[in-house]
């Protein structure tokens, strides 16, 4: 839609069209806050968002773990009941609104801390996650040589304290004639022997690949109590991942909306590459086996734990509850196919898991082939699988520096999607709280966010860095997004109505059939709550101290973990009470006030306010009114209602 200069101009209060801020276009619906240029921009955001590190490292090895291809099945079952749900609601709520994740809490202003809540767990992500882009960058540029550097042991021969070895060392007694003798290890392999039970005797070695991940990589202390010092080629790129970070946003959506063309698509084009290689390996057969084909066990869908992996890991891989869908679908136009765009980002998200797992079973299937190991003594995941085990497979292939470039710019493109997600969720309720100032000083403000956040994550690449990483995650991904996801449905569905808000959603989507909604339902009240609450509790139950391989974490760092969720939490308690005391009339009259919707709740435009919000032209935005002045909206009362 095309608008005139006039109120172009008018609309920013300058006095040039050239003084016209650079994030919004002549063909946006929304000229304050901008609009996607395109629908593939966002579809892009949105699927480089949801796809990131944990479909490439967590995903094929839970699958492995669980019963192979069993496994697919609670997976397909917690994409539908919880995971597709959410991701839902929190498209149609950005897209409604035209809000980040805390302003769009004027649905129900009780819960606003439930958006920051939302943001300060991004920010504290954010801060490690791009920690983890620096260990990429790192071992790119590393493998920028004729022969990988964690290839062989020759760097690190004479070592005191462990021994390097790509093969088993040790001793074991086999049958010699009619003697029974005691040999190493390499002799029997070579001589096609066989150890007599219980004689192997084995050596504790170390990989390359796992030296220089933790001496030359990260410099790892022995514990957090030893911080160390900065690790200054981790700390140049980290550096340099932030300015990546920033080139991109500096125009927000208008710049990364480009970006995303490439980071989101290279990633499928390098694992494509990955597994075409992959499969002409010699083991890459019974890798694949270990991972989806015959070893898949059935039985392990009577346990408890797979349904709980397979919602945890549908839950966090979709990126719900942190605020950025609520972001990325705020730039939407008013009309666009939320419902559609849901499925479709869902769908590919999970795919991709299953695309993944493949590239790096095939792969590591070659590499147990190479060592004559069964494939489940090579399996890894996280950070042992893309630092450790999957560089150890890729230096064993011809050409190997090449395909470990490709590798870790893959890993690279994954995150840094992701990345700029959760940093436009941190600018977009920048921009919601102080819209005129964000206009004015958007490039400043992002690249001071990027600075700012830079600097927080330096204790991240210290020589104990690796334990900070590992104790934010630990603390600040799990309980405190499932607290937040919880309220969130608790708040929408059944605080402001379920049905309510499924009339918002038909303003935008079009009328439906009660049908269609029949499912949707049944999730937001009931299923996606219960599931969620029940991982909450299980993950409650089950806490054990964290631990990083075999080193526990001391007292103090548990208690500072403890303390940065609380911290997010908070202020979920904290607000209400603000908007209480805010509020006017009695204490009754002051709870019903917050529990209902503020009166500047709805569609940003005037043009889509239709007959439901026609209420908010006879109001002042400037001027909200107070306590119990809510207007009814045509058709719905004030409360939560099922039928």
């Amino acid at each position: 839609m095309g608008i005139s200069v006039p109120a172009f101009l008018k609309c920013w209060g300058r006095k040039d069209s050239k003084d016209l801020d650079s994030h919004v276009g002549s063909n946006d619906e929304n000229t304050e806050r901008g609009n996607w240029s395109n629908k593939s921009e966002y579809l892009l955001s949105m699927v480089g968002y949801a796809v990131g590190l944990g479909n490439v490292w967590r995903f094929p090895y839970l699958t492995f773990q669980n019963g192979g291809g069993a496994f697919l099945i609670p997976y397909a079952i917690m994409l539908a009941l919880a995971g597709l749900p959410l991701f839902f609601l929190e498209c149609s709520l950005g897209q409604f609104t035209s809000s980040g994740p805390v302003s769009v809490w004027k649905i129900l202003p009780a819960f606003e801390g439930v958006g920051v809540t939302m943001v300060l767990i991004s920010t504290l992500v954010t801060i490690y996650y791009n920690v983890i882009i620096a260990y990429s960058l790192y071992y790119m540029f590393a493998s920028f040589t004729s022969v990988l550097p964690w290839a062989d042991c020759s760097r690190w021969d004479g070592l005191n304290d462990t021994i390097c070895s790509k093969t088993p060392k040790g001793f074991c007694n086999v049958t010699f004639g009619e003697d029974i003798i005691t040999v190493n290890l390499t002799w029997v392999a070579d001589s096609n022997q066989t150890c007599l039970a219980n004689s192997t005797r084995e050596l504790d070695v170390q990989l390359p690949s796992k030296l220089y991940w933790e001496r030359e990589a990260l410099r790892r202390s022995s514990s957090m109590d030893e911080t160390g010092t900065v690790v200054w080629h981790l700390a140049l790129c980290l550096l340099l991942s932030w300015i990546i970070v920033g080139a991109s946003l500096f125009k927000g959506i208008k710049s990364s909306g480009k970006v995303v063309y490439f980071t989101a698509i290279f990633p499928y084009v390098v694992l494509l590459i990955l597994l075409i290689r992959g499969v002409t390996l010699e083991g890459a057969y019974e890798g694949i086996q270990y991972y989806i084909g015959e070893q898949s066990d059935f039985s392990k869908l009577k346990t408890a734990d797979v349904w709980k992996d397979a919602a945890t890991q549908i839950f966090f891989s979709l990126s719900v509850a942190w605020g950025g869908l609520v972001a990325l679908s705020s730039y939407n136009k008013f009309h666009n196919n939320c419902y559609s765009d849901a499925i479709f980002v869902c769908v590919t998200n999970c795919l991709t898991s299953v695309f993944a797992g493949f590239a790096i079973f095939s792969i590591l299937g070659h590499m147990a082939f190479k060592a004559g190991k069964p494939v489940s003594k090579v399996v890894d995941s996280g950070f042992d699988l893309a630092f450790i085990a999957y560089p150890e497979a890729l230096s064993q292939l011809p050409v190997g520096p090449l395909w470990s470039i490709l590798f870790f710019f893959m890993l690279l493109t994954l995150g840094l999607d992701s990345q700029f997600a959760s940093i436009e969720t941190i600018t977009t309720t920048i921009s919601d709280a102080y819209p005129k100032v964000m206009k004015k000083l958007r490039i400043p403000i992002t690249l001071g966010v990027c600075l700012l956040l830079f600097f927080l994550g330096l204790v991240c690449v210290t020589q104990a860095g690796i334990f900070w990483v590992d104790l934010i995650d630990h603390f600040c991904a799990g309980w405190g997004i499932l607290i937040a996801a919880v309220l969130e449905l608790i708040g929408v569905c059944w605080i402001y109505g379920g049905n309510r808000f499924i009339g918002d959603i038909e303003m935008m989507i079009g009328k439906k059939h009660w049908i269609f909604w029949l499912w949707w339902r049944i999730c937001w009240f009931f299923i996606s709550p219960c599931l969620l609450l029940a991982i909450l509790i299980w993950s409650l139950v089950t806490f054990k101290t964290p631990m990083h391989g075999s080193i526990e974490y001391p007292a103090w760092a548990v208690a500072i973990g403890w303390c940065m969720i609380l911290f997010c939490l908070i202020w979920i308690p904290i607000l209400a009470v603000v908007k209480m005391i805010k509020a006017k009339g009695t204490l009754a009259e002051r709870f019903m006030s917050i529990c209902r919707p503020h009166p500047t709740w709805g569609p940003a435009l005037e043009q889509h306010y239709g007959e439901r919000y026609q209420h908010r032209l006879d109001q002042d935005p400037k001027k909200p009114k107070q306590g119990l002045e809510i207007p009814t909206i045509s058709g719905y009362d004030n409360t939560a209602y099922i039928s």
